[in-house]
């Protein structure tokens, strides 16, 4: 079985996982690297019905959703110059995000996101005098992406996130290094590309590609159950498009494949910046520990999934 490791950046620093292992590295106010590992206790490990086709999409994208939210919270404790006492785990210390805030967070988080760019959409073009079903979702498509690209121009705008961009293209850069069986060194790693197929970024574009689909199936309902229905076909959507995102990552090589994900490609230069050697080495910091804690070789496996 091939090894699958993935990434995401969060404040000053970049959290990579494997199948069974996720490490997050962090530039701490002092200018060191502090670095927290974990391991993944995964559902589709157990469960062979967990790891079938769409439903280990919905599944993997929950884990990677709790793996990324805990990550931040480490981030910014760190950011905020939180320290542990020795021996305890600063994944653990509640001073600046509690179990509950991260929660309650995660919540907020998830809700905006589908109330803005899953609700908003249908109900924007429910106000349009369209009467065929066909155009009504292509508008609505047209509508839902084009929310998502201005909202994506409008915080790659915001100073502060500039970082965490840079963080985000240092984790592309290291894991493109890794895939091509480079050392993993800051010189070297600099070289690659800051854009992945298999970006998180590419994914959100392609579910709402996707969405234009599977709503022509179901089509016109009342407001209220198109409000209902847009929620409660999102986990299928995102399934379908974590499978489009996988194999597009076994095929990276394929030049016409590529041509049809290429707007995925191009949206992710609204969310990465160009990162520094220091931003490079830790991104390399949390792939290594990884990559140990996995028992893998950069010259003896490849990355099968999202960045």
């Amino acid at each position: 079985m091939a090894s699958m490791v993935g990434g995401q950046a969060v404040l000053e620093g970049v959290m990579m996982r494997g199948p069974g292992n996720w490490a997050v590295a962090v530039r701490t106010p002092s200018g060191e690297i502090a670095q927290v590992s974990k391991s993944i206790d995964s559902a589709m490990a157990r469960h062979r019905v967990f790891r079938l086709p769409i439903v280990r999409g919905v599944m993997a994208l929950g884990e990677s959703l709790a793996i990324g939210f805990r990550a931040l919270a480490i981030s910014a404790n760190y950011a905020a110059q939180v320290e542990a006492k020795e021996g305890e785990d600063p994944a653990e210390v509640s001073t600046e995000l509690s179990r509950g805030a991260l929660i309650f967070a995660f919540a907020v988080a998830i809700g905006f996101a589908v109330i803005l760019f899953k609700v908003t959409p249908g109900l924007l073009t429910e106000l349009l005098p369209i009467k065929s079903t066909g155009w009504f979702v292509i508008v609505e498509g047209l509508i839902r992406v084009s929310i998502f690209v201005a909202y994506l121009s409008l915080i790659s705008l915001l100073p502060d996130l500039r970082r965490v961009f840079q963080y985000h293209a240092a984790e592309h850069k290291a894991i493109n290094a890794y895939e091509a069986g480079e050392e993993l060194e800051p010189e070297v790693v600099q070289r690659y590309s800051l854009i992945h197929p298999r970006c998180g970024t590419a994914f959100l574009l392609w579910v709402m590609v996707l969405a234009v689909f599977v709503y022509a199936f179901f089509g016109r309902p009342h407001w209220y159950w198109l409000i209902a229905e847009r929620i409660l076909l999102l986990p299928l959507i995102a399934g379908l498009a974590y499978e489009l995102i996988r194999f597009a990552g076994k095929h990276a090589d394929n030049r016409a494949l590529m041509t049809v994900l290429a707007p995925g490609m191009w949206l992710q230069r609204l969310t990465t910046r160009e990162p520094t050697l220091e931003q490079l080495e830790v991104s390399i910091r949390a792939l290594h520990e990884v990559l140990s804690l996995e028992g893998m070789r950069s010259s003896e496996n490849r990355v099968e999934v999202m960045a």
